[in-house]
């Protein structure tokens, strides 16, 4: 590529030819036609809200009216936001493990459980994010896919739009198994590990949260939830303080 370097890979998000990169382009182009979409609902609102404040007899109708139609238009702009930056890790502009990470601490961290990001198995796995408390171990990935890619389970089989999942999910059961292995092994605690998959862009069903071929996938935001309301063990204070030291001992960091 012109400019660039031979030496470091491009990256693709930030490429002319990549998805995430027409997609912001089109973005940009499509904020003039959002913005008359915007007036008019506004407009719209500006009208009910007036027609209201006289039907009922509210004082200073044209004030009711105008503050409705900010409100209506307050709205639709915070629509617009929200999906835009709900693919802001698909382009590449957040990190999905830095999200994950700090949603898992903050509901997870005064009920006792650990969270250890970025550890791997030296030839076999690596895992963003290792959850350690009172009602088991699971590990978390964090993946995002386009916007309009649909995350779904037909007949007990996982799908990526119209892509099996199934190496996906044999992927990260056999990574849940590999660490649940080795910390069996080194500290004598008998370990099952459930994968999860934080999904940060992606259209999952509703509830945003789906389980095939033994993966869940639910968004970022039900990974602490989840967690709390399935539990595979019982461990008290003691054995979470072994499998964290163990696990920070004998996993690599990434």
């Amino acid at each position: 590529m012109p400019g660039g370097s031979i030496y470091v890979q491009q990256d693709e998000k930030f490429t002319g030819s990549s998805p995430q990169w027409w997609y912001e382009k089109f973005w940009r182009e499509g904020a003039q036609s959002r913005r008359r979409s915007r007036i008019l609902k506004a407009a719209v609102g500006a009208v009910a809200g007036f027609a209201l404040a006289l039907r009922f007899g509210l004082p200073v109708p044209a004030l009711c009216g105008l503050a409705l139609g900010g409100v209506v238009a307050g709205v639709d702009w915070w629509l617009d936001w929200r999906s835009f930056r709900a693919t802001a890790v698909w382009r590449g502009r957040r990190r999905g493990e830095v999200i994950t990470g700090r949603l898992l601490r903050r509901a997870l961290g005064r009920q006792g459980y650990r969270v250890l990001d970025g550890r791997a198995i030296r030839d076999q796995a690596s895992i963003d994010h290792l959850v350690i408390g009172p009602g088991g171990v699971w590990i978390v990935d964090n993946e995002s896919w386009s916007p309009d890619t649909e995350i779904a389970s037909y007949g007990g089989r996982l799908f990526f739009g119209e892509k099996y999942g199934t190496k996906t999910a044999n992927q990260q059961t056999a990574a849940a198994t590999a660490f649940a292995e080795l910390l069996s092994r080194e500290t004598g605690i008998e370990v099952v590990i459930r994968p999860l998959i934080a999904v940060h862009c992606g259209m999952l069903p509703r509830g945003g949260t789906l389980t095939a071929e033994g993966l869940t996938l639910l968004k970022p935001r039900l990974a602490a939830k989840h967690i709390r309301a399935n539990r595979t063990a019982l461990l008290d204070a003691a054995q979470i303080e072994l499998l964290a030291r163990t696990a920070a001992r004998e996993l690599q960091r990434v």
